[in-house]
């Protein structure tokens, strides 16, 4: 007999993951770091792949690890994912001028590069807001294991370049990823968390 849970069981849409693309969980997925997430995938090869998670917002900020950004506004921390999950990353908009080293993800982000170049673009006085997002540890698949999961329905992918990635920071952004594919997966949106305990 089938799960109840596949009562409202969503199909994937067949987007095939590709750097810069965007993972969003199906509404039933238990996992810790995965329930009701959405991943930005930072490389996507034949031999795995790298995002981080962008709406999982912790109590941790940047400032408290570095003397020089005590008396500067917040600089939230997101939770990346399981793994390497006492080091710290970040992407952003500036670019690999500001931020020599920095990887491109597509046209409007990149990925890391010199550390101390970002702090002295933020100890000169530039504002972050919008453009810099840190987080602690990253989510990793081997070879084959994230397309096992789009397979079996874990993921949706979407190619959108959401506007508000850089301020997410919970399940509302979840949702919104939900409902810019349409109608189809706006439906996830009312689907509980647990659906034994609906």
């Amino acid at each position: 007999m089938a799960a109840y849970k596949d009562i409202f069981k969503i199909t994937h849409n067949n987007v095939l993951p590709a750097q810069g693309s965007i993972l969003i969980s199906e509404p039933f997925l238990q996992d810790a770091y995965f329930q009701r997430s959405v991943v930005l995938l930072i490389e996507h090869t034949e031999q795995g792949s790298m995002g981080f998670v962008l709406n999982k917002k912790t109590e941790y900020v940047v400032n408290s690890f570095f003397s020089e950004f005590e008396e500067l506004p917040q600089m939230p921390i997101y939770l990346g994912g399981p793994v390497s999950a006492n080091r710290l990353f970040f992407i952003h908009s500036l670019g690999d001028i500001i931020i020599p080293d920095a990887i491109k993800i597509n046209d409007k982000l990149y990925f890391d590069g010199n550390f101390e170049a970002l702090k002295r673009y933020i100890t000169n006085g530039h504002s972050i807001e919008g453009k810099v997002k840190f987080f602690l540890g990253y989510s990793g698949w081997t070879e084959g294991q994230l397309e096992g999961e789009i397979t079996r329905n874990s993921w949706v992918v979407s190619q959108s370049t959401n506007e508000n990635i850089m301020i997410a920071e919970d399940e509302s952004f979840w949702k919104a990823s939900l409902k810019e594919l349409g109608s189809r997966y706006k439906t996830w949106t009312n689907y509980p968390k647990d659906p034994y305990l609906n």
